[in-house]
């Protein structure tokens, strides 16, 4: 449970409120390489962003934060012994702006840039402190080679890095961030097909225009699943979550419940046992409190053998669901005490209730109970 709390909490690093977004079906046999994408979009995100309500619009290859692109790269004076990898995805000029991902370092693109095609790139910072992670980033060249399978490959594929975002989630919540690399989506392939408004009135209200000037661009586009992308990062990365969530809730506290149940029944039960020793001990001038401590305390005692042993079972068996956390590591130190504090607490309740009522009794009365 508190593993979902802290998954709520993680950073994308990015902000999905107010964005539209939608995946468009271009005809593979239309659509095949840079210059006939190009041509598709840019004349599209010139429409979108005359309409009223719209802050900014941009195209991608993939929905954020997950990225299934990836590269095998080679960075310009820089030696390896094992082969360097790293996603990479192709945007337009105002991704970085829709989405809101913070530059750390240098500058995204132009509109010039990414209208000419030119070998330019984005990186974040995961990739800098991989594999530069003493040099300085602007200016190097990061060459990937992934671009020789798209429909027009390019000879130089050698891209000059022009700024550093902070850390984007690539991966959804549970796997580390990986290098990743942004280059403009009129270079090579037909990569982009990802459509995404930032927008100043509510999201879910510009489907019917985003459709209307896709087809007016292109009737045969399709738009696949059109939301909002706080829906849809909810649907992608919190849903499986949320569903353990809410069984782990039910089990743990019905669990939770039997456990403080049992433990009060079995305490209490034994200590109504003790009524004649109870008994004798009055007798020979116990005091109520002395009565109470003592009953307290074997109690306690007995409950803190058990906590120990579950403690260390929990140990043990903690590692079955270490792949599931997030934020909060196997052997939780606030899960532990307050689960042991709620026993101990009613474990001393368990005892007392029983002992005290006991030793309200009358000696002779005690010394005559079976």
């Amino acid at each position: 449970m508190r593993s979902f709390v802290a998954l709520r909490e993680v950073n994308l690093g990015l902000q999905a409120n107010q964005v539209f977004q939608t995946y468009l079906a271009l005809p593979a046999d239309r659509y095949k390489t840079a210059e006939e994408v190009t041509g598709f979009f840019r004349p599209l995100l010139l429409r979108l962003k005359a309409l009223p309500g719209v802050v900014h619009a941009a195209a991608s290859s993939s929905i954020p934060p997950l990225n299934y692109g990836e590269s095998k790269i080679e960075i310009a004076g820089k030696t390896r012994e094992e082969e360097w990898q790293s996603l990479f995805q192709r945007v337009s000029e105002e991704y970085f702006q829709t989405l809101r991902i913070e530059f750390k370092q240098g500058r995204g693109f132009s509109e010039v840039e990414v209208h000419e095609a030119r070998k330019v790139a984005v990186v974040n910072e995961t990739f800098v402190r991989k594999y530069l992670p003493n040099d300085n980033p602007i200016g190097r060249r990061v060459h990937l080679a992934r671009l020789d399978t798209s429909a027009d490959p390019l000879e130089d594929k050698g891209f000059e890095i022009v700024g550093v975002v902070g850390d984007v989630r690539n991966r959804g919540l549970h796997v580390p961030i990986d290098p990743e690399v942004w280059i403009p989506y009129t270079t090579a392939g037909s990569g982009a097909q990802v459509l995404m408004l930032r927008t100043a009135v509510d999201p879910g209200t510009m489907m019917q225009a985003v459709q209307r000037e896709v087809w007016a661009t292109d009737s045969g586009v399709a738009l696949v699943y059109p939301s909002m992308l706080e829906d849809r990062i909810g649907e992608e990365l919190y849903a499986g979550p949320r569903f353990g969530f809410l069984l782990m809730t039910i089990f743990g506290c019905i669990g939770l419940i039997l456990v403080t149940v049992g433990v009060y029944s079995v305490l209490a039960f034994s200590t109504t046992q003790k009524t004649h020793e109870i008994g004798i001990r009055m007798a020979l001038g116990a005091e109520a409190a002395d009565v109470h401590r003592l009953v307290v305390k074997t109690g306690l005692r007995l409950v803190a053998w058990g906590i120990g042993i579950g403690i260390v079972g929990s140990l043990v068996l903690g590692r079955a669901i270490e792949t599931q956390l997030v934020g909060v590591a196997v052997y939780d130190p606030p899960t532990f005490a307050a689960t042991t504090l709620l026993l101990m607490i009613t474990a001393a309740i368990a005892c007392w209730i029983p002992a005290r009522r006991a030793a309200r009794v009358d000696p002779m009365v005690a010394l005559r109970d079976e």
